[in-house]
């Protein structure tokens, strides 16, 4: 069975063997059982890491994620450094036995679960589609070498 999915696993299929050829599962998707064109599909990665849309989406994942991480940090080293230095300030009560320590930990988690939902939300509508794009246009690319004749230069 021959799975049209750019999220499908090769290996999984069966195509890598220990000697570094390549066999067809059952089914029979293109192999005649040739070493794999290794420099082709190299060439084709070295491309689509060269090009423009693959630098976007990781500008785009650079400018999400050093600023989170960046302000994350300092919030937690914030809570650390006050825990640490000012005894007096954590220890006082906020409401009942719940003081500003407990309050800045339970702060930890909650930033923690929303960086996560805005790290998922932020991939999902700024990143997603086109990495999923790159992902289609190197697989449709790397088919097309694996489905040219195997006799001669293929050109």
């Amino acid at each position: 069975m021959r799975f049209d999915d750019p999220w499908y696993e090769a290996s999984a299929a069966g195509w890598d063997e220990a000697d570094g050829r390549q066999v067809a599962p059952e089914g029979g998707a293109p192999g005649s059982g040739d070493p794999r064109p290794a420099s082709g599909v190299a060439e084709i990665y070295l491309e689509v890491h060269r090009s423009e849309a693959f630098r976007e989406v990781r500008r785009r994942y650079r400018r999400f994620v050093a600023p989170a991480a960046l302000a994350f940090l300092l919030w937690y080293l914030a809570y650390v450094v006050a825990a640490t230095t000012a005894p007096a300030l954590m220890a006082r009560p906020v409401a009942g036995a719940v003081n500003v320590a407990m309050v800045a930990g339970l702060g930890q988690f909650l930033t923690t679960f929303l960086l996560t939902w805005a790290y998922a939300r932020h991939a999902r509508l700024r990143r997603d589609r086109a990495a999923l794009d790159l992902r289609w246009d190197t697989q449709e690319l790397t088919r097309g070498l694996a489905e040219q004749p195997r006799g001669g230069s293929g050109r």
